[in-house]
């Protein structure tokens, strides 16, 4: 699986291993905060049951249950793994949005928002460049 520890613990690489770790586009969403275009994405028709992890470290992050078509070009979901993410203000791009990332190595995965469905009313609109799939077995 991607974001395997074979250069060390993500909580302590160095932006090298980062580098290294990851393809430019990776690096550039997961490190820099970056936006992969919308509708890019192969995860987006991913309709499969299984586990979204973070391609940085390999953190599981969203099962396929919550993942839904919002119509905005990106995967969404409605509901992450308990403990897997976390949020901050980005006032980035002249506006206030929250911005995810990864709790384990803290990686850049796009941004949630208050228009998604019931039962959260929560939209985690991922970048799928950000992100690795596992099907069930």
């Amino acid at each position: 699986m991607a974001g395997s520890d074979t250069l060390g613990s993500p909580e302590t690489r160095t932006e090298e291993e980062w580098r290294t770790s990851l393809t430019p586009e990776q690096y550039r969403v997961l490190r820099e905060h970056g936006t992969e275009r919308a509708g890019t994405s192969c995860l987006n028709g991913e309709k499969r049951a299984g586990t979204f992890f973070c391609v940085g470290c390999g953190a599981p992050l969203f099962e396929s249950g919550t993942k839904y078509e919002s119509g905005s070009g990106w995967p969404s979901f409605f509901a992450p793994l308990e403990g897997a993410i976390e949020t901050q203000v980005d006032r980035s791009h002249w506006m206030t949005r929250t911005e995810v990332h990864c709790a384990r190595c803290k990686g850049h995965l796009g941004h949630v928002f208050e228009d998604g469905p019931a039962p959260t009313g929560l939209r985690y609109c991922m970048n799928g460049v950000a992100l690795d799939f596992e099907p069930a077995t």
